[in-house]
């Protein structure tokens, strides 16, 4: 029997020897955001020269853009789909070169599958993983979201190995025996730094944070808001996480004490997450650190294994909100912005969690410059959502909708009563016109 440092050195070959593994009609899932193999993907328009045809290639909110992206070339060999649309993917989806799939994180991996096996193809995972340990073990490191779900479904596993990736613990231990082949980088892993929230969002972090009781679980994305709420919930006490995305802002929550993770009752004195991107600084905490626990989506996002855990609360972003309660969080109209990520499996899953809550926030508002340059006010919170927009939250899930004008809780109010609450946290230059609009509409 070959050892560990054997089958490692039999499968580590060049960028190029890795992608020779691809077969015409192959289904590549490439695992998510800074997870991403980038020596094999700076590499992808080596294919060309391959003769393989006809790949579908998904990714998920990638962290950097590559030219394959972008190469009309690539049509035809290297077909992309994507789960959640970052900045590069949005250029290529303007370029025609990148489709939309709709998904919610919990079922997208199982429903590509099904598509994968219906089409006959065989499925294939890109994946960044640290070193190998004495055992044979390769950890998945930042993402865990779907990756082991696949292994274990025995895809083809193709990986970029890297030191300055951190090993992680959870749905993360893979061994060189389920590897096919690999390459070795010491590329900087991407970092992504905390950018400085307003006054609006300082103040929109309090109502949040009125709203989370001592012995909560919290989930939180990223961006100018969770950043905001996460401060304002430094004095609280026995948080525990579990969420999608751990944020360097959690990082600061444990290490001030205000997330014990002792009062869950579901993975206790443990935080979970799926996937992460952040600072060097929040790299390092999660190296080695078997206090946070990298799980897939299937337990961090599924509402039958939120309804576990007590006083979940979910905290997302949306972009605009109708006065019945609808809620559009991935598109500005009909132009795919991003994708329904994990949100709707959480505000399920939170209205399930004894004493759990699901909150919705957003500006009042939002601007734009007309023909003569001059700045133009619009309402986020709308008579009808703009024509083409994706609902991502249905106005049957909605709970709790935060602005900088104050908490709207619709959780089974019935139409009526949400026009009145959603036009008294709508900015205070839009009230006559909506309540215009809704009478206009018969909204009672």
């Amino acid at each position: 029997m070959k050892t560990a440092r054997e089958l490692y050195q039999e499968k580590k070959m060049s960028a190029e020897q890795v992608l020779d593994h691809i077969q015409s009609r192959d289904f590549i899932v490439c695992a998510q955001a800074a997870a991403e193999p980038a020596a094999l993907l700076k590499k992808m328009e080596y294919l060309k020269t391959t003769g393989v045809k006809d790949v579908q290639f998904a990714s998920c909110v990638p962290a950097q853009d590559y030219s394959f992206f972008h190469d009309p070339e690539m049509k035809g060999i290297v077909n992309h789909t994507g789960w959640f649309l970052s900045a590069g993917l949005r250029q290529a989806h303007k370029e025609g070169l990148v489709t939309v799939v709709p998904q919610r994180s919990q079922f997208c991996l199982g429903k590509a599958l099904d598509r994968a096996a219906y089409e006959g193809r065989r499925p294939v995972l890109f994946a960044t993983v640290s070193p190998m340990d004495k055992h044979g073990y390769l950890s998945l490191s930042i993402s865990a979201i779907y990756e082991m779900d696949l292994i274990r479904q025995g895809a083809v596993v193709l990986l970029e190995v890297n030191p300055n990736y951190p090993r992680t613990f959870g749905d993360t231990m893979v061994h060189i025996s389920q590897v096919t082949a690999l390459v070795e980088s010491d590329r900087p892993i991407p970092e992504a730094k905390i950018q400085p929230y307003t006054e609006k969002d300082a103040v929109i972090g309090k109502y949040i944070a009125d709203l989370v009781e001592d012995g909560s679980t919290i989930q939180l994305g990223i961006g100018y808001i969770p950043n905001a709420v996460a401060h304002e919930l430094r004095n609280k006490k026995h948080l525990g996480i579990q969420t999608e995305m751990f944020t360097e802002t959690m990082m600061d929550l444990i290490e001030c004490g205000a997330v014990d993770n002792s009062q869950k009752g579901y993975y206790d004195g443990v935080s979970l997450c799926s996937f992460t991107m952040g600072s060097k600084r929040l790299y390092e905490f999660l190296d080695d650190n078997p206090a946070v626990l990298f799980k897939s989506c299937l337990v961090t996002n599924n509402p039958g294994e939120i309804a576990k855990v007590n006083k979940f609360v979910s905290i997302n972003a949306t972009l605009e909100v109708d006065l019945t309660g609808q809620c559009a969080s991935e598109s500005v109209g009909y132009r795919q912005y991003s994708g329904s990520g994990g949100q709707a499996d959480t505000v399920i899953g939170s209205q399930l969690s004894p004493g759990g809550k699901s909150i919705l926030a957003m500006h009042s508002t939002y601007s734009t410059r007309d023909a003569q340059g001059k700045e133009v006010l619009h309402s986020k919170i709308v008579p009808m959502l703009a024509p083409g927009s994706v609902v991502t939250t249905s106005r049957n899930d909605v709970d709790y909708v935060v602005t900088e004008y104050g908490v709207a809780w619709l959780r089974g109010l019935d139409v009526k009563g949400r026009v009145d609450e959603l036009i008294r946290i709508a900015h205070p230059d839009f009230r006559l016109w909506l309540r215009e609009q809704a009478d206009q509409m018969e909204l009672f």
